[in-house]
């Protein structure tokens, strides 16, 4: 990558890259561990709905005392210290800083910050993947014609996943599947932030001492985290959804050559060129093994017997015809790796993933029976959670997408397993997300 010698220069010539973070809750705290031993990167300010947190999560992931008692941006400038506030909008509007990390976790908070930060000139890392699920293609569009780099996150699933995506396109290899790897079974889909530690692996108490958030950590479990990422890696790679959506197969790692194949083969797609999810667990509960629970994953071709025969040399996992193989990273760090992101967007100016393409969406599904007049809570929480849809079928029907689905009140009764359309809420026209919702669907039904 060579990010790093570019970090010691800039460093040394005194221009770091300066970069402000909106949210520091846990994936915000993960990149903030980084920060002091990452060169050439000044994180001038942080904001956060309560500055209180902020200083918490400082403290909590080992920041010296005073490192963020910057009086403002601009001592912050002067000292090389860091700001904390609640004013996101001095933050995005500062001409001093180069990057916007975007790391709240609420979708339609983050296209307001999003939309922002490009009308100031400023890149966007955008954490918050749940708003790239609905309307990213867009969101980049709108960077493009800012002129500034709109990017996914690297260290969160997607944006690793687009790294192997393109390792593969550009060695020359045919893709078959690419994605993540999830812990699931289908009764998780009933899942609530009540039950979630039930089922995750960790106590409430070390959830609580960790900073971890029940109806965020619900999201994953209840699969509308693994709908989001999967709609964000197709629309930045251009991968297709199956029309029945994730299979969630359970696979090994040494197995996903042989499961991620064609139905015809012996396989669970449909079709080749998808985006899928494996699970860590069979259908009885048992662990599948050598698991990618926490990884992510791309299933290529061999589209030559010379290349095939490579394959057998090299004695990676294929599939029992040799033809199949895959290429995985076991874990991602998620904050902790996001200096990548940064390094790439301030140096390069090249993102790492972003939305090319409007081939997924993510439609609110309702988790229970639900009656007219209740109020929707979206990912992760107690009414409805994420199921992933091609895109051409989410329009043809009007299906209300994920990311929209907060704070919304129902119209009228919807029954357990229905997917949700705009009749069935009340919205406001005048949202911006929902603006910039139906801009995107007009820019890519021409």
């Amino acid at each position: 990558m060579n990010f790093y010698p570019q970090l010691l220069a800039r460093a040394e010539q005194g221009k770091p890259v300066r970069v402000g973070l909106i949210g520091a809750g846990k994936f915000g705290a993960m990149y903030l561990a980084q920060v002091p031993r990452t060169p050439g990167v000044h994180m001038v300010g942080i904001a956060d709905l309560v500055p209180a947190n902020a200083h918490a999560s400082l403290e909590r992931v080992g920041w010296e005392a005073g490192r963020a008692r910057a009086a403002s941006l601009d001592d912050a400038l002067r000292t090389g210290a860091t700001h904390v506030g609640e004013d996101w909008q001095s933050l995005v509007a500062h001409p001093a800083i180069d990057i916007i990390i975007e790391c709240t976790g609420n979708p339609i908070a983050a296209v307001d910050h999003c939309l922002a930060a490009f009308g100031h000139g400023k890149h966007v890392i955008n954490v918050t993947v749940e708003a790239d699920a609905f309307c990213g293609a867009l969101l980049a569009h709108r960077a493009r014609e800012a002129g500034v780099v709109y990017s996914l996150a690297y260290g969160d699933q997607p944006g690793l996943a687009c790294e192997l995506v393109d390792w593969a396109r550009t060695c020359g290899f045919p893709i078959i599947a690419a994605g993540r790897g999830h812990k699931w079974l289908p009764e998780f889909r009933e899942s609530t932030p009540d039950t979630v530690w039930d089922h995750w692996g960790v106590t409430a108490e070390q959830a609580r001492v960790g900073g971890m958030n029940p109806k965020m950590f619900n999201a994953f479990l209840d699969g509308s985290k693994p709908a989001i990422e999967s709609a964000a890696i197709a629309n930045a790679t251009g991968l297709q959804v199956q029309a029945e959506g994730i299979t969630f197969a359970p696979a090994s790692v040494e197995k996903i050559p042989t499961v991620m194949r064609l139905q015809s083969d012996g396989g669970v797609l449909s079709a080749k060129g998808v985006v899928d999810v494996v699970s860590s667990l069979n259908p009885d509960g048992s662990p599948v093994g050598y698991d990618i629970r926490k990884g992510v994953w791309v299933c290529v071709e061999a589209p030559t017997d010379y290349i095939r025969r490579c394959f057998r040399e090299y004695q990676v996992f294929t599939d029992p015809d040799g033809r199949c193989m895959v290429q995985y990273k076991k874990w991602h760090l998620i904050g902790l790796e996001l200096g990548i992101s940064v390094a790439s967007v301030g140096l390069r100016r090249e993102p790492t993933g972003a939305g090319r393409h409007f081939n997924a969406d993510v439609v609110a599904t309702a988790k229970r029976d639900l009656k007219a007049g209740e109020m929707l809570d979206g990912e992760g929480g107690y009414t409805v959670f994420g199921k992933l849809f091609p895109a051409r079928e989410s329009l043809r029907v009007g299906s209300l997408p994920l990311g929209l689905a907060h704070h919304l009140k129902l119209r009228r009764d919807v029954r357990k397993d229905q997917s949700l359309t705009w009749d069935d809420v009340v919205i406001d026209a005048e949202l911006p997300a929902y603006r910039v919702r139906k801009e995107m669907e007009a820019l890519f039904q021409k």
